[in-house]
Parts: structure tokens; C-alpha cells; sequence
């Protein structure tokens, strides 16, 4: 093995070349290993916490430049949207949590199975959905995921095992342990990663579906994205214990920080490791949204902006990425600009396809209500006079 040599510099985590082994497809730059110590240490619960030093390449850490920027210039985009009334209804933003998708998306496969709530844009991008498939959904057309009929909250994509973003509060725990316990039953040796807010972490379903997991010794990861504000509220202001990743007593925990790519990377592939064997744990990314709540809270009245640019100057996920890539010369500042440039422009054009795509049929909304053949008549108030019958 190649002599191993460190390089510090201020700010940026240190990275170690290896020479590995060769890929394939990749070029000479790409096969070079990389180790880079996350940015804090883990904090574990009731475990031993994983090792700070993150295996990395070249090609990966540009990808994760490339897959944030594409997510951040999303939610950018759909603010606009939202602005200009293409977009209707609720809408909640992912910009400054990136980290949480893609670093869990680098430990993973498809085969494994998420389920998060309704600030969900990002994470259907992670399982593969395509930005036209987003804007078509958010601007309620039949080419979007849901067929329009979703809307923000409501993504989803099976072919992938993303079960969706959830409306209610806390509501997709309880299921993303059912789809556990199916995995288990099937013998899958998959995993299911349940996402859930701050704010929902007081839920009661929430230790209901903690416990029996726990009993069933389920191959479910409740990760909780902290982004410290439930709607308006701060954390410290709505429990009375904010260590969320020690919220399960019994179940192992890990506190994360969920800015940084690399720590949810290596957060995770532990975490899917542990729980095929082991049962439950928990995960908690402390992590910070950019926007306000929903597109109606201007994310300004119950913290400063003192704050939010300071996150940004200090913790922001895309320009860690970037750092790296610049202090170990892996690319250019022209090439990474290069990159953001050719992102906004897939963003612009799957904005104006999405446009150009057809509204769902009234009809439609008749459908996938009942089981087929089930409650198609519908009646009067008295049941005596045949109103009409659905498709």
C-alpha cells in the first residue's frame, strides 16, 4: 500500500490519499481513495459511535457537489413558482438540509425503503424521481409523480421503494415500521428509513411504533432531520429533553451532524449495518432549513437573520463540498461554476417542460378512492335519489 500522507488545512477536515483499487469507467483521478475526517465527532447513545474518518473519491465528492446544487436550485426554483402562483396549496422547502438526503442516499441501495413527511421534494430526487416529474407534481400536472394529484406533500415513487412524503404530523413512523417488519418477514435484508421532524418528535405514535420495533427487533432507522424549529417553534420551547437521538431510551442513538455529507454517509451505512442485526436506532441530523416553515412563514419573526446567514456562512452542506474539492485541487473554482451553471439550466428546462404538460382529467378525481367497483354510485342525503356515478 501507497505511504499515506495528511493534509490540514484551516477549516476543512483532513484527507488522506491512498492509491485503491481501479474502477472500471473511472479515470486515474477517480480511482484515488480518499480519507476525510467529519467535521465534529459522533455522539452516540447506548452504542460505540462509528469512526470519524470517511472513505471517499474524487468522483463522489463532485457528484454530491453536483446532486446539492441541483436540490438547492430545486427549492429555489419552486419558491419562484410558488410566488408566481403555478405552484398551489402547501409547499415546504429543503434548502440547507441536502446532506440529509444525499449522504444517506451514498450509504444505501434502492432496495432499501424511505418514508419521510411533507417537506419531501428532495428526497424523491435522492430515489431517482426526475425533476420534471417534480415541477409536473408541484404544479399539479399528469406527468408528475403522483399524477398530479399529490401535490408537495404527496411525492412518491415505488419503483424505488420511496414511500412518500405524509401530511400529518408524525403519521409516517408507525408505517415506515410496518414497511420494517415487512422487509423482516420477507427476508429481505433491507432496511427502512423513517424521516421525521423536530417537531413531530413529541408525537405518541411515534414511541408506540419505537416500542413495538424494538420488541420485533425491526430493521428501522428513525432518523430525525433537527432543523431546531417545529413550524415557529423553537426546539428547547417544545421538549423538555431536545437530545432527540436519546429520546428511545432503550434504542441506540447517534447524533449527527447532518451538514456535513461524509458524517450522514458513514452515519448511516453504520446505522443499516447495526439494525439488520441488532433491531432500531435512532438517528438525529442536526441540520437547519434555510426557508421558513411553509411558503407562508417568512422564517424571519422567531430567529434572526443574524442566524440563518451565519449557518450559511459556516455550516452550508454544498460549500463544505466545495472546499474540499478546491483545497485538495480535485477541480477548479471555473469548473464547479461550470456545474452550477449547467444545473440551472436542467432546472429551466424541466421547469418549461412540466408547463407544457397536460392537467389530469376531471375525472381523475374520482379515482384511486375506492377499490374498483366499490362506492361508485353516490346518493342524496335521503339514499333515494341516485346522484351520479363515478368512473
Amino acid at each position: 500500500m501507497a505511504a499515506l500522507r495528511r493534509l490540514s488545512l484551516p477549516s476543512i477536515p483532513p484527507l488522506r490519499r491512498i492509491v485503491s483499487r481501479s474502477f472500471s469507467s473511472a479515470s486515474d483521478d477517480d480511482q484515488t481513495l480518499l480519507t476525510i475526517e467529519t467535521s465534529v465527532p459522533f455522539t452516540g447513545h447506548n452504542i460505540d459511535p462509528p469512526s470519524r474518518s470517511v472513505e471517499t473519491t474524487p468522483k463522489e465528492l463532485l457528484t454530491f457537489f453536483h446532486d446539492m446544487s441541483l436540490m438547492r436550485r430545486m427549492e429555489i426554483a419552486a419558491d419562484s413558482l410558488y410566488k408566481a402562483k403555478l405552484i398551489r396549496g402547501f409547499c415546504h422547502l429543503y434548502d440547507g438540509q441536502e446532506a440529509v438526503s444525499i449522504g444517506m442516499e451514498a450509504a444505501i441501495t434502492k432496495r432499501d425503503a424511505i418514508i419521510t413527511a411533507y417537506r419531501d421534494h428532495c428526497i424523491f430526487l435522492g430515489r431517482g424521481g426526475t425533476l420534471l416529474e417534480a415541477f409536473a407534481e408541484l404544479m399539479g400536472r399528469r406527468a408528475g409523480c403522483s399524477k398530479g394529484k399529490g401535490g408537495s406533500m404527496h411525492f412518491y415513487r415505488k419503483e424505488t421503494n420511496f414511500y412518500g412524503g405524509h401530511g400529518i404530523v408524525g403519521a409516517q413512523v408507525p408505517l415506515g415500521c410496518g414497511i420494517a417488519f415487512g422487509q423482516k418477514y420477507c427476508k429481505d435484508e433491507t432496511v427502512t428509513f423513517t424521516m421525521y421532524g423536530d417537531g413531530a418528535a413529541n408525537q405518541g405514535q411515534l414511541f408506540e411504533a419505537l416500542n413495538m420495533s424494538a420488541l420485533w427487533d425491526l430493521p428501522v432507522i428513525l432518523v430525525c432531520e433537527n432543523n431546531h424549529y417545529g413550524m415557529g417553534t423553537a426546539e428547547w420551547r417544545a421538549a423538555k429533553s431536545p437530545a432527540y437521538y436519546k429520546r428511545g431510551d432503550y434504542v441506540p442513538g447517534l447524533k449527527v451532524d447532518g451538514m456535513d455529507v461524509l458524517a450522514v454517509k458513514q452515519a448511516c451505512k453504520f446505522a443499516k449495518e447495526h439494525v439488520l442485526q441488532n433491531g432500531p436506532m435512532i438517528l438525529e441530523m442536526d441540520t437547519y432549513r434555510y426557508h421558513g416553515h411553509s411558503m407562508s412563514d417568512p422564517g424571519s419573526t422567531y430567529r434572526t437573520r443574524d442566524e440563518i446567514s451565519g449557518v450559511r456562512q459556516e455550516r452550508d452542506p454544498i460549500e463544505r463540498v466545495r472546499k474540499l474539492i478546491l483545497s485538495h485541487e480535485l477541480s477548479t473554482a471555473s469548473e464547479l461554476k461550470d456545474i452550477e451553471k449547467e444545473v440551472r439550466k436542467e432546472v429551466d428546462d424541466a421547469i418549461a417542460q412540466a408547463k407544457e404538460t397536460p392537467m389530469p382529467d376531471p375525472s381523475e378525481l374520482f379515482t384511486n378512492v375506492y377499490v374498483k367497483g366499490l362506492g361508485v354510485e353516490a346518493f342524496g342525503a335521503d339514499r333515494k335519489e341516485l346522484k351520479s356515478v363515478l368512473p
